[in-house]
Parts: structure tokens; C-alpha cells; sequence
């Protein structure tokens, strides 16, 4: 694509979002998972090569407007206090530092260790950009619609590739593609869909959430992910724990539990032999097992990984390798561990102990009964997302990250945002000095 034509585009934009910042947020949403591969440079590490999708450059041209729109206005102010600031600041700086770290030992080598740290600021940075500029409710609303619009046309792109034969994943993800990635957004999705479902007092939003639900379930089954897989009973237990309908939740379920032979004669034979093949090691290949169970080559590797991640940690138990300083595994916490040390997995947990209590804090407060069930969608889909991480890198992943982390602004945002539209509703409802605190 030619340089000054990308140019003038960002140009644009930037002029356009520096006027109204909303609109460069819906920019944001929908390029999340519907942005076009931009470029390819050399190999990083982990046999890589560093990407660059229109999203990360839409992103930078956003960030930079609204930076320049709170230089301008001084009234805006550059960030919010919100009960995540700071364990974000702390697993950026664990990161940032084991990753410095690691290139002064030389565990960490070339340009991969800073390009994937500058991946994780990125999906932060959205963070930070919808929590300081969501004005009112209906505004909230808006962006959530334009989010699951998003989530319509992935599903339906994904259900498209279903007659291939080949495992589901999202659009522009390259010739191999990452089902694995496209599992854990949908699920995401889903909970969160589920959650309004749940606590919505409207019949007809309680249906639309229902049929996204449906919609978005034919492509996650055939992604075929299994660490996606094992997230769904636990997004549909925390449902049911936090759920005003807790109890009509959880009948449900044991009833699910009770059918679940039956279940599973109703599911696509793709992915009940997918399931099955969990168990089915192969001839010359790692096996794990145990007790008399073995499992097959993925899982084993899987298994192997968080051993050698173990055996590596001992050796460097503080601030780990550094980003990409270690061998490449699949499995976050493990890869946590081994990369920013016992220091850097403290700050992991810590972040997502701060937003499994700020979700809860919101679901709690919350009056109006579609916000509610967005609130605890979310903390359902954190859960389902805790667990998928146990096979998958997935808070690092930025097309799950991005969607996560704007949903984790709009629920932090909420009670604050219906606090004063109760208090002041005919004044403005944008939260414009940095020292008012959200939650």
C-alpha cells in the first residue's frame, strides 16, 4: 500500500477522532477482529514474524489524537483513577522489566522480546482509552451494540468456513489461521450475551441475546478448541453463582449434567472426535499419562511445557527469562512463570484478581437489569478466559485481549456512569477530572 495514501488516512482520522473521540472508539471496536493484515517483517522470536495488522495502526493514530485532545483541554485530564490502574502499572513494569532483564543477560535476543511487550501496552492502551472517554449510558450501549456487530459478522464468517472441513478461526489471522484465538473471543462473546440474557427484564433483548448466543456457538464448536471447550462449564457456573435467576441457573444445569450422554450424541462428530482425541496418544510421539490415562501428542506437550517451565523458573525464580527469553509453550501461566518470574505471575494474579472484584463490585451495585447481565457476563467470560488460559496464551493473545480489555472499561464505568445519572441527570454525565475515582 503506498505510504502517502496510508498517510493521508491517518491523517484524517486523526483530525476526525481529535473532534469527536467516540468516533475514533467505534474505529477501535470494529477493527478489534475485522482488520486486514497491513505488512510482514523478518522472523522474531518463537519462529515468528512480526505483523502488522491496520488495527495496530488505527490504534496509534487514536491513541495519539486523544492524547493530544487532553493536552489541548487540560479539563479532560490524561487518565481516570480506577481500581485497575495500578495493578496494570504493575504487570507492565514487571514485564517491561524482566524483559530489560533478560536482552542485559542474554536470555532475550533480537527485536521479539520489545515487539511483544509493546503488544501487551497496546491492548491496555485501550483500556484506558474507554474508561476516560465514556460519557453517558446510551453511549456505553452504542459501543457495546457496535462490539457485538462485530462478534455477527466474525460468526458469520466463521460459519462459512465450515463446509472446508478445516478448523474454524478468524478472519485475516493468515493460511493457518488461530482457532485457538478465535475460541476464546467467542466465548467471551457468549458469556457476555449470556449474561444479559440472564438479567435482562426485556423479552425481546433476552431473545436477540439468546440468538447471538446460537450464531456465535455454530463457529465456536467447530474451532474445535478444546481449551475453549473446557471454559464453557465454567462460564456457565459462574452464571449460575452470580445470577439473580441463580436458582432456575443451576436446576438447569444439573439437568444438563443428567443429559449429558444424550448431549453428546447431538454434537457435530468433528467435535466429539476432537474431544475423544484428548485420550489417544500416538506411536512415537511424546506421551504423558496418568495413572493409566495417556494423552494425545497436544496435550502432552502441553504437560511437558509447564514441567520444563518449572524446571527453568528454579533457575531464574524472580524476574524469569524475559519475554520470549525461554522456549515458546502454549499455556499462559506457565509462560508467565518462566518469563517475569514468581514477580511477574504475582502482578498477573493481582490484575486479574482486580478485575474479577471489580466485575463482582459492578454486578452488586448495578440496578438496571441489562447492565447487570452485562457485568456479569463479563465476570463469567474472565472465568471461562482463566481457564482457557491453562491451554493457550491467552492474555497475551491481542484479538481476545483487545475485546476483553474494552469490556473491563465499560463495566468498571458503569456504576459511576448510573451514579450520576441518578445524582445530576440534567447535567453532563462525562467523568472530565482525572481525580474522580471509578468504583
Amino acid at each position: 500500500m503506498d505510504s502517502a495514501f496510508v498517510l493521508a488516512i491517518a491523517l484524517a482520522v486523526f483530525l476526525v477522532v481529535f473532534i469527536k473521540t467516540e468516533i475514533g472508539l467505534y474505529l477501535v471496536v470494529f477493527s478489534m477482529l475485522l482488520s486486514p493484515q497491513f505488512g510482514a517483517g523478518g522472523a522474531l522470536a518463537e519462529g515468528r514474524r512480526f505483523v502488522i495488522r491496520s488495527e495496530d495502526i488505527l490504534l496509534l493514530v487514536v491513541a495519539l489524537s486523544w492524547l493530544a485532545k487532553t493536552a489541548v483541554n487540560k479539563e479532560l485530564g490524561l487518565t481516570l483513577k480506577t481500581p485497575l490502574n495500578r495493578p496494570i502499572l504493575a504487570y507492565l513494569a514487571t514485564t517491561a522489566l524482566a524483559t530489560l532483564v533478560g536482552y542485559a543477560t542474554g536470555t532475550v535476543q533480537g527485536l521479539g522480546g520489545f515487539f511483544y511487550v509493546l503488544k501487551y501496552v497496546e491492548y491496555f492502551i485501550v483500556y484506558f482509552m474507554v474508561v476516560n472517554n465514556l460519557g453517558d449510558r446510551p453511549q456505553v450501549w452504542r459501543l457495546v451494540t457496535a462490539a457485538f456487530l462485530t462478534a455477527v459478522i466474525v460468526s458469520l464468517i466463521g460459519a462459512s468456513q465450515i463446509p472446508s472441513g478445516e478448523r474454524v478461526s478468524a478472519p485475516f489471522e493468515g493460511k493457518e489461521g488461530e482457532p485457538n484465538t478465535l475460541g476464546g473471543y467467542l466465548l467471551l462473546m457468549m458469556a457476555i450475551a449470556g449474561g444479559i440474557a440472564l438479567e435482562t427484564t426485556r423479552i425481546r433483548v433476552r431473545a436477540v441475546c439468546l440468538g447471538l448466543v446460537a450464531l456465535m456457538g455454530l463457529p465456536f464448536a467447530y474451532t474445535l478448541s478444546r481449551a475453549s471447550f473446557l471454559g464453557v462449564p465454567f462460564v456457565l457456573g459462574t452464571l449460575a453463582a452470580f445470577s439473580t435467576r441463580r436458582k432456575v441457573v443451576t436446576l438447569a444445569l444439573l439437568l444438563a449434567v443428567v443429559a449429558s450422554p444424550l448431549t453428546l450424541t447431538l454434537l457435530p462428530t468433528p467435535v466429539v472426535n476432537r474431544l475423544l482425541y484428548t485420550f489417544q496418544p500416538e506411536t512415537g510421539q511424546a506421551t504423558v499419562k496418568l495413572g493409566r490415562v495417556a494423552f494425545d501428542p497436544s496435550t502432552s506437550a502441553r504437560l511437558i511445557s509447564f514441567q520444563s517451565a518449572l524446571a527453568g523458573w528454579a533457575k531464574h525464580p524472580f524476574l524469569g527469562y524475559g519475554v520470549t527469553g525461554f522456549a515458546f509453550m502454549d499455556a499462559q501461566y506457565a509462560r508467565t512463570l518462566v518469563e517475569t518470574g514468581i514477580i511477574g505471575l504475582g502482578a498477573f494474579l493481582w490484575l486479574a484478581w482486580s478485575v474479577f472484584r471489580g466485575g463482582v463490585g459492578s454486578i452488586r451495585s448495578l440496578a438496571d437489569g441489562d447492565e447487570r447481565g452485562l457485568a456479569l457476563g463479563f465476570v463469567a467470560g474472565l472465568v471461562g478466559l482463566l481457564v482457557h488460559a491453562i491451554g493457550a496464551n491467552t492474555f497475551i493473545i491481542v484479538r481476545i485481549m483487545e475485546p476483553f480489555w474494552f469490556f473491563a472499561a465499560v463495566v468498571i464505568a458503569l456504576p459511576v456512569l448510573a451514579a450520576q445519572e441518578t445524582a445530576a441527570p440534567a447535567r453532563p454525565l462525562r467523568p472530565v477530572r482525572p481525580a474522580r475515582r471509578v468504583a
